[in-house]
């Protein structure tokens, strides 16, 4: 069976992830790290990455880079008189991921286009990479192609900060439904456990 050109993408952007690639990794960074947070690109770094999810070399379509602080939000230290446990410094995860705040990013910085989709491109000890994939709703042949002209509806307007893009949908616990996922969507009041045990008295 014949292997297709995207299967050689993938297997050489592996190998820049190991060690043989390690030269090439610390050049790639030290340059994206330079870079304004939301660089626009001519063509996507990992085009087989890209295609899967959903571009297409045509008009309308535009790919950017975007980088993110890694990290949790640790807070500054409060000096006043509590206790560590209750100062609120450490352990403060975010409730967006880091791929889905580059999304939004993105779309702050080209209001008119809409996010189609993204993926990881790379990190460091300090920032994460991802690319974007966006679509301007008002081209012409993204207009007059049936397959990618869903986009333009009112529906799906905004749609990096209203939640309907890939990351924003697992995120939401929107993957899946019925048996096995009855805790997976992040709801406190579905998800909260009872913090006692109740006491039931028995009538004999």
């Amino acid at each position: 069976m014949a292997t297709s050109v995207y299967r050689y993408m993938a297997r050489s952007f592996r190998q820049t992830q190991g060690d043989e690639g390690a030269a090439l990794r610390h050049e790639r960074l030290l340059n994206w790290r330079r870079e304004h947070t939301v660089t626009r690109l001519e063509h996507p770094t990992r085009l087989d990455r890209a295609r899967a999810v959903g571009y297409r070399a045509k008009g309308g379509f535009i790919v950017v880079r975007v980088r993110v602080r890694r990290g949790g939000q640790r807070k500054r230290a409060i000096i006043a008189g509590r206790r560590p446990k209750h100062k609120g410094i450490l352990q403060m995860t975010l409730a967006k991921s880091l791929r889905r705040i580059a999304e939004e990013r993105a779309q702050k910085h080209y209001p008119n286009l809409e996010v189609l989709n993204s993926y990881w491109l790379g990190e460091d000890g300090k920032q994460k990479f991802f690319e974007v994939i966006l679509v301007d709703p008002s081209h012409p042949e993204i207009q007059s192609d049936p397959k990618i002209a869903w986009i333009g509806a009112p529906a799906q307007t905004r749609r990096a900060y209203r939640g309907l893009t890939s990351a924003a949908r697992t995120g939401r616990g929107l993957r899946g439904s019925g048996k096995g996922f009855e805790r997976y969507r992040p709801s406190r009041a579905r998800n909260r456990r009872p913090t006692r045990r109740v006491q039931v008295k028995v009538i004999p």
